[in-house]
């Protein structure tokens, strides 16, 4: 079985795959400085409430926007799971041309989210991702990674106008009922919601008009039905994606070799 790890700037996601389905997919909050030990703990409960063990996972790949956490989630693959993960990075094999100034500049979501989207739905297309930041990727035809947008993400937008503005509250995201907010939470909702509908809209209509062709949309992120719901622009929502995609570029990579160090599994002497 193959476990996935998706280190993002808000939580780390395990999901577990056994070549035909997810067995288990769970979140914990970042940390970057969560030990390898503590991921353990918690994982491996996880685990046994599905009827899995550590011995029965053979694989496993690391896609993370977060360096300081690739630490500690390297060696619970090496000491728990007695494995050498795949580190999502440019250099590996794709199966597509990475085609931007500095391909390692890149974060490994964005480009196992066009190698998942592309696989599923052809090209070209736009993939939407609703996580800390709002990221547009942009694929061509053939499945070439040719850039995008990157804009700050909704809860943060929240925090920003919260922060910066003393008389405003905290609020929730949802859609409200109408534009014109006739109190001040409703008019900060309005704000947010229809502010970020016509920021994907915008952009969406501005990267179809640079790339000069019909594109396909697709949405991924927690946040995507919601905001899928106020424009028609977004043809698909894919919640799995970025899991998918670290699944199928481990199927397209061999396996790295675990380092010659013991593991929690290893037999006594």
């Amino acid at each position: 079985m193959l476990l996935v790890i998706d280190a993002g700037n808000t939580n780390v996601v395990f999901a577990v795959h056994d070549g035909e389905a997810w067995r288990g997919v769970w979140r914990i909050r970042t940390d970057a400085q969560r030990t390898s030990d503590e991921y353990a703990v918690w994982l491996l409960s996880l685990l046994d409430r599905v009827g899995l063990k550590a011995d029965m996972v053979s694989a496993a790949v690391i896609g993370t926007v977060v360096p300081a956490a690739l630490y500690h989630l390297r060696r619970l693959c090496r000491e728990w799971f007695a494995i050498e993960p795949l580190v999502a990075r440019a250099s590996l094999d794709w199966g597509f041309a990475i085609k931007v100034d500095n391909p390692d500049e890149v974060g490994a979501d964005r480009l196992v989210n066009a190698l998942a989207a592309h696989h599923r739905f052809g090209g070209p297309l736009i993939v939407v991702d609703f996580g800390t930041a709002t990221t547009f990727d942009v694929v061509d035809r053939d499945g070439a990674y040719l850039g995008g947008v990157i804009a700050p993400g909704i809860n943060l937008s929240i925090e920003a106008l919260h922060h910066a503005a003393a008389r405003l509250p905290r609020i929730g995201i949802g859609r409200p009922q109408a534009v014109i907010g006739r109190a001040t939470v409703p008019a900060m909702q309005s704000g947010i919601y229809w502010g970020y509908i016509g920021l994907i809209e915008g952009l969406v209509g501005r990267i179809k008009g640079e790339f000069g062709g019909p594109m396909k949309v697709i949405a991924t992120g927690g946040l995507a039905p919601l905001f899928t719901e106020g424009t028609l622009l977004i043809e698909h929502i894919e919640p799995d994606l970025t899991l998918d995609g670290l699944r199928m570029l481990a199927e397209r990579n061999p396996a790295p070799t675990l380092p010659k160090e013991k593991s929690r599994l290893s037999e006594p002497e």
